[in-house]
């Protein structure tokens, strides 16, 4: 997937490295830490602009015949010398582990932002795209905050200090130097405003790169069972290769951005140790004060040097940082009220949808639900049946609120949806999708996922009333075993018994079962459907299902085609009515010669 448009116009908006600027409040809350690193700093550029004075005068002491003052003038230096090392590395200590605990607070910031995100979020925002902002930009400013800044601070202490240094020694070579540094600047201005859009865009394509590699990777069976991976190999080399040119356009702007710079500024550096040899020629200087004043000039130099690369991270790290504060400032379709209105405090599992339309976000020409009205008693076991896209699971969307209606208004227990917070009423729902979330960890953990303070006692019995503890018990290490990444190591039908037990065990008023028992062989199926006959007796229970053969037994059946409730009853009164449901019950019942299956 290419930048968007959206990312073109976001880039467009911002043309200067105050993007920065949305890193301190993550930095500070850690002020003293950064007081620390900025002494560090200090001392590290103090010293450094002090060796040079040292050097002079052990070059001037080579004229003395006090042999003592000059071994002072030696030790001095190597006094020096020993300072500006643990400076050194105490300045790096200090930046390194405040860099770390920045990044690991914005990381932590935008995982926390992102896994709260309603699904009309990630219909416009790929997962890997998010994953790629969590990892790659993050390293980018971890770069930038543990290092680059801390280099181009003390580099700007020392093109400063040494500038002043420079004058005091000697005026009239300080002027010709500074004549240098309007052709210095010119070039890391405009040169760095195309490098800031350059290292903008290499991120982008990055982060397409990563999205499309994790959509492959998470389907890799798919891709395999439909041999796909010629055409999904060359996607994933387009947009890397697409990556690979951004990339090599930024480094070659940097590169000329370099060039210019370090030749324009040793050639004057030559220029002006020719001017200060004839100087010291003609008695106007000592050679001290020559040597002093080339090694001002080496580190200036040098300052400007680094400062010119630096300058290209703290591009590449602004347009990390603004695709962060992207994510952590997105708006989200779906949010909590300011003010929200509590849950009875026993939920009951009352559900109304009064006059309920809605449109997916990706889809706004096409309704999902059409003026839908339904009330479910409490206790009641309510089915949902009808042909795909009829409306079934946007009903169990909207009642867990991924979604709002785009009228209407949907009630549990009389409080409106959009009145409390999504974390309140969800509390009192358990739901088990038709294709199982199965994580990364052991298949006791998977079950506890649905009351993570549940005892081993509970978890096993959730397991059992789902069918599952044979099976579990029979793993290398029973409940212990670890299911692999997506629960690679079960079966479907295994996953689907976990997920159901899961569900079980958070005991809540409202059981949403969409296709639970589709992938179930049918001994497995009979124990699950009869432990769910029991779990649904004194629970609200919707059940989304196209084999009929599970919905039978329900209180009350409704029938959806094209968003709208086009008929309800029970299975034998929509079977004597004729109709959708007894169409698709003649197609599921029979063997297609109207004889009984």
């Amino acid at each position: 997937m290419p930048p968007t448009k959206q990312a073109d116009e976001e880039r467009a908006k911002s043309k200067r490295i105050g993007a920065l600027r949305a890193l301190w409040p993550f930095v500070a809350p850690y002020r003293k830490l950064l007081s620390l690193a900025l002494a560090a700093l200090v001392l590290t550029a103090c010293v450094s602009l002090i060796l040079p004075l040292a050097v002079r005068r052990v070059v001037d002491g080579f004229e003395s015949e006090n042999a003592a003052l000059l071994d002072s003038y030696f030790a001095a230096a190597l006094g020096i010398a020993g300072l500006l090392a643990l400076g050194t590395a105490l300045r790096y200590y200090l930046v390194t582990r405040l860099g770390e605990r920045v990044v690991a607070d914005i990381r932590t910031a935008v995982f926390d932002r992102m896994i709260g995100m309603s699904p009309a979020f990630y219909e416009k925002v790929m997962t890997g795209e998010v994953l790629s902002r969590i990892t790659t930009d993050t390293t980018l400013i971890l770069s930038v905050i543990g290092s680059s800044v801390s280099v181009a601070l003390r580099n700007a202490l020392i093109f400063l200090g040494g500038l002043v240094l420079m004058l005091a020694t000697s005026a009239k070579l300080t002027s010709m130097v500074l004549l240098l540094v309007p052709a210095v600047i010119v070039p890391i201005v405009i040169l760095g405003r195309r490098l800031r859009k350059l290292s903008r865009e290499n991120q982008d394509w990055i982060a397409a790169s990563s999205g499309n590699a994790s959509e492959a990777l998470l389907s890799v069976q798919t891709v395999q069972a439909f041999t796909h991976e010629a055409p999904s190999r060359r996607h994933f080399h387009d947009v890397t290769e697409k990556s690979f040119v951004a990339a090599r356009k930024r480094i070659g702007t940097r590169a000329v951005m370099t060039v210019i710079v370090i030749f324009l500024v040793f050639a004057g550096i030559v220029g002006v140790l020719w001017i200060g040899a004839r100087d010291v020629r003609a008695d106007a200087m000592t050679v001290g004060e020559l040597v002093q004043f080339v090694i001002y000039s080496v580190m200036v130099a040098g300052a400007v040097g680094a400062m010119t690369e630096i300058w290209g991270e703290l591009q590449r790290a602004a347009g990390a940082t603004e695709r962060l504060v992207e994510l952590l400032h997105s708006q989200d379709s779906v949010t909590d009220p300011a003010d929200p209105r509590p849950m009875p405090e026993a939920v009951k599992g009352d559900i109304r949808f009064e006059e309920v339309t809605f449109r997916y976000p990706s889809r706004p020409g096409q309704t999902a639900l059409d003026g839908v009205s339904l009330h479910i008693q409490p206790g009641e076991t309510v089915a949902l049946v009808g042909p795909s896209g009829a409306g079934k699971t946007t009903i169990i969307q909207l009642l867990q609120r991924f979604y709002d209606p785009s009228s209407g208004r949907i009630l549990l227990d009389g409080v409106d949806l959009r009145e409390t917070t999504r974390a309140t009423f969800r509390r009192h729902i358990a739901l088990v999708p038709q294709d199982p979330v199965i994580f990364a960890d052991t298949a006791r953990e998977n079950i506890r996922f649905g009351r993570p303070e549940a005892t081993d006692a509970e978890v096993e019995a959730a397991a059992r009333a789902a069918a599952a503890h044979d099976f579990l018990t029979e793993l290398p290490e029973g409940y212990d075993s670890y299911v692999g990444e997506r629960g690679i190591m079960l079966s479907g039908g295994q996953k689907q018994r976990i997920a159901i037990a899961r569900a079980i065990l958070r005991d809540a008023p409202v059981l949403l079962l969409d296709e639970a028992t589709s992938a179930l062989d049918a001994e497995s199926e009979r124990a699950v459907q009869h432990a769910v006959d029991e779990l649904s007796a004194d629970r609200t229970t919707l059940i989304v299902a196209h084999r009929l053969a599970t919905v039978k037994k329900a209180d009350r059946i409704l029938v959806f085609d094209e968003g709208r409730i086009v008929a309800e009853g029970t299975h034998d009164a929509l079977v004597a009515e004729g109709g959708l449901y007894a169409r698709l019950a003649r197609l599921q019942f029979t063997d297609g010669f109207g004889h009984a299956a």
